[in-house]
């Protein structure tokens, strides 16, 4: 349930179409569905404006598609991340994540500015989520620092963006450079994308944290899905009302 169809039942009590007993119970029966591996929590929506996502790993197929059946019983669209193939395929969908729905109507604008092909799974992870999350998004790809003239080309896009989401592996340069150019709000990703020295990525999480560009936020190593909710809610609350 989210805070639409929450109304809806209040509106329907006030208008008495409906029994305010039969409101209660479907109030009773929100905060989450108790399945025998799972307790889906049907509540959030309401709670903070987006529904539960589902986390793929680790569970089995029949696990995710259980979660997905009692969270789609009550929201329009379901999320699933780091899916397996096998996952993806029993969703109807491809790629490590997967959207089961329609996403809602988009308010702002969500740039996701990946620095190599290498970084694109969490790059899309990034970018589906945001969507998911009820943001508009456009994609710039393989802008890395070797090759700045690509990024400088891509300057509309950063500019027309109510927030900015950078991916990027091996040194992690690449926010402070977009950190440098903009003055949006700018969520960095640093990814396991990498020689040996990169550490699995945490040589471009440390420089992600120690950015000399103001206004650079960041989230952990290879999280598309927690940088993608947090620029979606920035480019929600751009364009409220």
């Amino acid at each position: 349930m989210d805070r639409d169809q929450a109304l809806d039942l209040l509106q329907q009590v006030a208008a008495g179409s409906l029994d305010a007993a039969a409101a209660l119970d479907r109030f009773a029966t929100a905060p989450y569905d108790d399945l025998a591996h799972s307790l889906v929590d049907t509540h959030r929506a309401l709670r903070t404006g987006d529904p539960e996502v589902v986390y793929a790993a680790g569970k089995t197929v029949e696990q995710v598609l259980d979660n997905v059946t009692a969270l789609r019983a009550r929201s329009d669209r379901v999320l699933v991340t780091r899916c397996t193939p096998e996952v993806a395929e029993a969703l109807g969908g491809s790629g490590a994540t997967v959207l089961v729905g329609t996403p809602p109507p988009p308010r702002g604008l969500v740039a996701v500015v990946a620095a190599g092909t290498s970084d694109g799974p969490v790059a899309q992870e990034a970018a589906l989520t945001a969507t998911a999350f009820g943001a508009c998004v456009e994609r710039v790809d393989d802008v890395g620092v070797a090759g700045l003239h690509r990024l400088l080309a891509a300057r509309s896009v950063l500019d027309r963006a109510d927030v900015v989401v950078v991916v990027a592996g091996m040194e992690g340069a690449l926010p402070s450079v977009v950190g440098g150019l903009v003055g949006t709000p700018l969520v960095a990703v640093p990814t396991s994308i990498g020689y040996g020295a990169s550490f699995g990525g945490l040589a471009a999480l440390l420089a992600m944290l120690n950015s000399c560009a103001p206004g650079v936020t960041v989230v952990n190593i290879d999280n598309g899905f927690g940088a993608g909710v947090f620029a979606a809610r920035v480019a929600r609350r751009a364009h409220v009302g």
